[in-house]
């Protein structure tokens, strides 16, 4: 057996993660799997989000471990307590205009008190892509920078095509009209690494805009085209699942590492039973009563789950479509309401009586453990908004799924899960309880639709699990290439 090195000699990443949900979570699950592969970890939040997980799980959330520590940097907004994900638009430019600086600033402070600590030097930056001036940062410093691209490969291929879109003149849209009066229905079918079955519609949202210089179609182009100045790209994917878009990223980009499902991976190399699980990037408090509720239900594939993620939000109408729709599936079902998923100012106030109507069906909490929910034998479907995560998590538990894109690339997810993959049946933008009913008793158990989900459900969540012994070669391979590569020089 190999000789334990002295602590100052470990590896020693710095992760940084998009401050957002749904991209901290993946990033700590792979910072986790690093720790147990022998490097110490460097966990950088926001100071926003370093804030908002001590109040969620206590000062022991950021305390660390030996060899894994955290460390926050400021994102440039204005000071904010709130218990909410910041405003997508401002947080990107911010992050985008003023984080080098203090990035930098903090791996020269790592390195710069190493010695007399006894913590080794940094010897490489797995940094979120759209962090991508960390590429800038770890250039300086002389280490290796992996970006880890947390969204789909199909999500990022939207985001490539973004500049032929425009170039073609089709985006920025000509007028406000175009997006409601049947434009946006526009096949696609010459984009590189994607569906033939895309409509404009299913590319990252953030096309649908008439400024040439709006902040989310300009950030989102910039980061994914920078990717390419990075040492590799690490992708929370399966290689059967999206091959034509991977191989397009292969084409453009200097190596590119699929190491997917990281839920299973993570399981697998960083089990949640250990010291590991006091380090948590959860920023809500989990409703621990959620899989004692499910551990109630006799009958397997009973439950409909609902979870629209971290930033989705919704008009106090399509929240009482939704209530009324879960109502009137005769279903049980479990339903995770952030307090702010309804945007404005009005509350998240559920429709008169419909608590009466399903008091003997329904659990309503504010955050859970979606991945133990969703393995649970009780889920039988999962109403969701198609997010990268969420998408994955779902084919890992084999569960069927109803979509309601919020944004992002949340819609070019749904667009495969309906069509290429066939796991999913979309809700519609125009939410209504006839049709919200209507597709869950067909996922439930309906008609031929619902069977053919099912089956198909059953036969990617075989595919993923068969895929864990090719991402962990993946990651052995990114360990040797790209993060110890510094180390060798």
């Amino acid at each position: 057996m190999d000789a334990v090195p002295p602590a100052s000699e470990k590896p020693h990443a710095v992760c940084l993660p998009f401050p957002a949900q749904g991209h901290i979570t993946p990033m700590m699950k792979l910072a986790k799997v690093l720790h147990c592969k022998g490097f110490r970890i460097t966990f950088v939040n926001t100071e926003y989000n370093h804030r908002r997980l001590i109040r969620s799980r206590g000062p022991g959330a950021v305390a660390g471990l030996p060899g894994f520590v955290f460390a926050a940097i400021p994102d440039g907004l204005p000071s904010s307590e709130a218990d909410a994900t910041q405003d997508p638009a401002s947080l990107s430019y911010a992050t985008k205009t003023n984080c080098l600086p203090h990035f930098r600033s903090l791996l020269a402070g790592l390195n710069s008190g190493s010695d007399s600590a006894g913590v080794p030097p940094v010897t490489c930056v797995v940094a979120d892509s759209l962090m991508s001036f960390s590429i800038d940062a770890a250039k300086e410093l002389g280490v290796p920078c992996a970006l880890f691209w947390t969204a789909s490969a199909c999500g990022y291929m939207g985001y490539r095509n973004f500049r032929p879109l425009i170039d073609q003149g089709i985006i920025p849209l000509k007028d406000e009209e175009q997006m409601t009066n049947g434009f946006m229905d526009t096949p696609v079918d010459w984009a590189p690494g994607m569906s033939k079955h895309m409509r404009l519609k299913d590319f990252p949202s953030f096309l649908r805009t008439t400024d040439p210089q709006d902040t989310l179609m300009t950030f989102q182009l910039h980061e994914v085209e920078r990717a390419e100045a990075a040492d590799a790209v690490v992708i929370n994917t399966v290689e059967e699942l999206e091959q034509p878009a991977l191989d397009a990223m292969r084409a453009i980009m200097p190596a590119v590492y699929t190491i997917g499902p990281l839920n299973l991976l993570a399981d697998q190399i960083a089990p949640s039973e250990g010291p590991l699980d006091t380090v948590s990037s959860g920023l809500w408090k989990e409703d621990h009563a959620c899989l004692e509720w499910l551990d109630g239900k006799k009958k397997p594939r009973s439950v409909v789950y609902v979870n629209f993620g971290s930033v989705t939000v919704m008009s106090g109408q399509e929240l009482a479509e939704f209530a009324w729709g879960l109502a009137d599936s005769g279903h049980d079902f479990l339903w995770i309401v952030r307090p702010d998923i309804v945007k404005g100012s009005e509350a998240a106030a559920l429709p008169p009586g419909f608590l009466e109507a399903t008091e003997d069906r329904g659990l309503l909490a504010s955050w859970c453990d979606q991945e133990a929910v969703l393995r649970h034998g009780a889920v039988g479907a999962f109403l969701t908004h198609s997010g990268w995560n969420s998408t994955v998590e779902g084919l890992c538990g084999g569960v069927p799924m109803l979509c309601w894109p919020f944004f992002a690339e949340q819609q070019t997810n749904c667009r495969y899960k309906c069509v290429e993959w066939g796991v999913a049946m979309e809700i519609g933008d125009d939410v209504r309880r006839e049709t919200v009913a209507g597709r869950i008793k067909e996922a439930m158990g309906g008609g031929e639709k619902g069977r053919e989900m099912r089956k198909k459900a059953a036969e990617w969540k075989d595919a993923v699990v068969r895929s864990k012994a090719r991402s962990l070669a993946n990651l052995e391979a990114l360990i040797q290439n790209v993060l110890l590569s510094g180390q060798k020089n």
